[in-house]
């Protein structure tokens, strides 16, 4: 009975008194959100040739719409939402199809020429698009319809599609913000008590950056019902 107690004492110390030589691992990262930008009316779309992603074309931000999601890059991280202006929440991961985007479609667009053949593109009013992406997606409809709209346009093979999908996935990966985001993501390990060293306090005032944007409001629409893609959400705005 005596080193039965004695036993159960030791486990409630040891349970209880914390020890100062283990390491602690800090992974709580704070996710900042993306500034909100402010439509007059509901954006209308183009879908980008070879894929089922549609593109808002007329601002210099990246907004997609893909699988009854809106999705927005920002900071080397991503977003998403069911509203094209609102709603936005983290995205701890690289959405499936943007590796399908080619990021030359703004000059594509501009020119209304894909890869040497006319691009006779469809602006999509929003209503449309809300009303109508998975039926045309489910009845394949961007192929049988001119191809995209892209004249005597040829898909390319399945192969090249893939190669191409890596190449954009490296490049994507070194861009500078991509790179500290994913240094942030990363666990900071805390070093054991009596081996730290003491770092000299410095204080410095670093100038606040305010992104500025008109306000106005905007209509409210319904949820799209939509498959969401694997990965999680947090924090939305």
């Amino acid at each position: 009975m005596k080193k039965l107690l004695f036993g159960t004492m030791l486990l409630a110390l040891v349970i209880v008194v914390p020890i100062p030589t283990m390491a602690a691992v800090d992974i709580h990262v704070s996710i900042p959100l993306p500034p909100l930008i402010v439509f007059a009316a509901p954006p209308e779309v183009i879908v980008i040739p070879e894929t089922y992603v549609y593109v808002v074309p007329d601002i210099d931000v990246d907004i997609f719409f893909y699988n009854g999601w809106w999705w927005r890059p920002w900071g080397g991280r991503w977003y998403r939402s069911h509203y094209y202006n609102r709603g936005w929440g983290y995205y701890n991961n690289v959405p499936s199809f943007y590796f399908d985007v080619d990021p030359g479609w703004r000059g594509y667009y501009r020119d209304h020429n894909w890869y040497g053949h006319r691009w006779n593109y469809e602006r999509i009013p929003h209503q449309r698009l809300q009303q109508s992406w998975k039926s045309w997606q489910n009845d394949r409809r961007w192929e049988r319809r001119g191809t995209w709209g892209v004249q005597s346009y040829q898909p390319r093979p399945q192969q090249q599609r893939q190669e191409l999908r890596q190449q954009r996935q490296q490049q994507y990966q070194q861009r500078p913000e991509v790179q500290q985001h994913q240094q942030q993501r990363q666990p900071q390990v805390q070093k054991p008590q009596g081996q730290q060293q003491r770092q000299p306090q410095e204080k410095v005032q670093q100038p606040q950056r305010q992104e500025q944007r008109p306000q106005a409001q905007q209509p409210q629409h319904s949820q799209p019902q939509g498959k969401p893609e694997g990965g999680e959400v947090e924090h939305k705005k």
